[in-house]
């Protein structure tokens, strides 16, 4: 049985809301996480509807396998939503939901390594069965690629200061604990930015990093508009502007299509648009903020394939 870790879903009415489309269809949950965002879907669609859950994670993967046992519209499968194409049939998705990131399960449980708050060994992998732990690859790492990856992950403007720390530590003591990592970031930054842990950007960048969070997520994208069929809805939550940055200019290049001159009378199909952008971006509210402090990065964008 699963170890309970709580979790509330963030804008949930909001996201099922833009995702169903037709209650007969074919739906995708990409991160299934604790199954919040699935078990709304399977409360919308029909009896005849499908869901599609995937996750890395072995431990959501059981979750949604108990879910599935008792609601045949329901498959899990283990994997990335970037392999979601090994699954369906081309032209056959209503809709793909990702809900990106870690979730709240993951990041409360001391053991899978992901929060700084709380002491657990570094491991920091998505699908603990298989690849490299965080502890493991800062073990090898050369100064030069720890540095990008601080800087293209997470933004890190102490990245070299950082890496030069981590490069020196690990010299004297092999790496192996979250705590561990903490000491040697706060004690190299002690003087961060106000109202932000010093240790958030360098933990953000080594998760992404390991789990290959970005290329996955570029990835499946552009299968799920390969897979999905005309009317089809993409969904995503994004909670750091490196995910969100993908999202946004994912979408907004294929409502584009090809640049053509501005005053030729074009429609959206004769300029090869394959999107069309549902709304403005949207973000929790302040109460949903208040009873969930996570939420309060949240980024819900919104697509329709048209082409």
């Amino acid at each position: 049985m699963p170890t309970e870790f709580s979790h509330t879903s963030v804008l949930l009415e909001e996201t099922i809301e833009a995702l169903i489309t037709n209650i007969d269809g074919l739906y995708i949950d990409g991160t299934f996480g604790m199954g919040g965002h699935s078990k709304e879907i399977l409360k919308r669609i029909s009896a005849s509807g499908r869901l599609l859950a995937i996750d890395k994670d072995p431990s959501a993967v059981a979750i949604g396998k108990q879910m599935a046992a008792e609601d045949n519209r329901l498959t899990i499968k283990q994997g990335s939503f970037s392999e979601l194409h090994k699954w369906t049939e081309q032209n056959q998705i209503d809709g793909l939901l990702l809900d990106l990131g870690v979730s709240s399960p993951q990041l409360d449980n001391p053991n899978r390594g992901f929060s700084f708050m709380q002491d657990g060994p570094l491991d920091m992998r998505m699908d603990t069965t298989t690849g490299e732990t965080a502890a493991e690859w800062l073990a090898d790492v050369s100064y030069d690629d720890l540095c990008r990856v601080l800087w293209d992950y997470g933004e890190e403007r102490y990245a070299r200061k950082i890496a030069t720390a981590i490069i020196t530590n690990r010299e004297q003591q092999q790496i192996t604990t979250t705590s561990q990592l903490v000491n040697i970031i706060t004690s190299t930054c002690k003087h961060y930015q106000r109202h932000k842990h010093p240790a958030t950007r360098t933990f953000q960048a080594i998760r992404i990093y390991i789990n290959k969070e970005l290329e996955h997520l570029q990835q499946a994208l552009t299968i799920a508009l390969d897979n999905m069929k005309i009317g089809g809805r993409l969904v995503v939550i994004s909670f750091h502007s490196l995910e969100d940055r993908i999202v946004k200019r994912f979408m907004r290049q294929n409502a584009q299509g090809k640049p053509l001159p501005k005053w030729l009378p074009v429609t959206d199909i004769s300029a090869n648009s394959k999107l069309k952008l549902i709304g403005k971006h949207k973000k929790p509210s302040h109460e949903e903020i208040k009873d969930n402090t996570r939420a309060r990065s949240a980024v819900l964008r919104i697509a329709e394939k048209i082409a």
